[in-house]
């Protein structure tokens, strides 16, 4: 089983295809993992590999990846596993690809090492609507309290904090309006239709972002084959 550990974080991958290399994070919220890749409407996974080197994970404390909870935690601390898996890994530059809540992952890794990204595709990234703030503080409750017991000595404000961290900011939580309008790294924003993946966030990122494609159309059976072409196609062009 190909686990990696940095400090007291062990981490769970998997790596497929040969080539360029794309980092995966996977849809679930809080519970973010490989599995979830599975339902995806159009085969991510089988799409990419023929094409490049795949590497899909799980975050942590989701799946079979593990970490300590600390008040501190944000999503720095998801930033971080990531860069720290790409360099176990001898991976110097490689494409993104997120789903769900993978889109702020993505803009993590962009705004803390953007010379390591070539290109990113935002499948319906989640964010901040005006209205919607609940259903993120009850999807990261949901995951919080099935692992409580696990973690018998993290209090109710490190995990109110910790929540607080990840869920109380603005637009995609983890980064600016102004350092999206300032990213010149290509992004593939196929757009969100619903509570945890407005419109309003994908439409706002791809006029903000310097070089952003916008993608409306992309999800169900009916497209799969076309959304795939897309994205390889986009990656492939932005392969150096």
């Amino acid at each position: 089983m190909p686990t990696f550990e940095h400090g007291p974080v062990e981490l769970y991958y998997e790596v497929y295809g040969e080539g360029f290399p794309v980092l995966l994070f996977a849809p679930g919220g809080m519970r973010s993992s490989i599995d979830f890749w599975a339902g995806d409407s159009w085969n991510v996974i089988d799409a990419l590999t023929p094409h490049f080197r795949v590497v899909a994970m799980d975050q942590r404390n989701a799946g079979k990846s593990h970490a300590p909870i600390a008040a501190s935690d944000g999503w720095h601390s998801y930033a971080q596993d990531h860069l720290a898996l790409l360099d176990h890994l001898g991976i110097e530059r490689c494409h993104l690809l997120g789903g769900c809540i993978g889109g702020p992952y993505c803009f993590g890794v962009m705004e803390a090492a953007p010379d390591r990204v070539a290109s990113a595709v935002l499948q319906q990234t989640i964010g901040y609507d005006g209205q919607n703030r609940q259903a993120f503080y009850d999807m990261f409750d949901s995951w919080a309290q099935a692992l409580r017991q696990d973690f018998p000595d993290v209090s109710d404000e490190a995990w109110s904090q910790f929540r607080s961290n990840m869920y109380d900011g603005d637009f995609v939580f983890n980064v600016s309006r102004d350092f999206v309008r300032t990213c010149e790294i290509p992004l593939l924003v196929l757009k969100g239709d619903d509570l945890y993946h407005p419109a309003v966030t994908s439409l706002e990122v791809a006029e903000l972002a310097a070089n952003a494609e916008l993608v409306e159309d992309w999800k169900g059976a009916d497209n799969a084959a076309r959304t795939a072409d897309t994205v390889v196609r986009f990656l492939k062009s932005h392969t150096p």
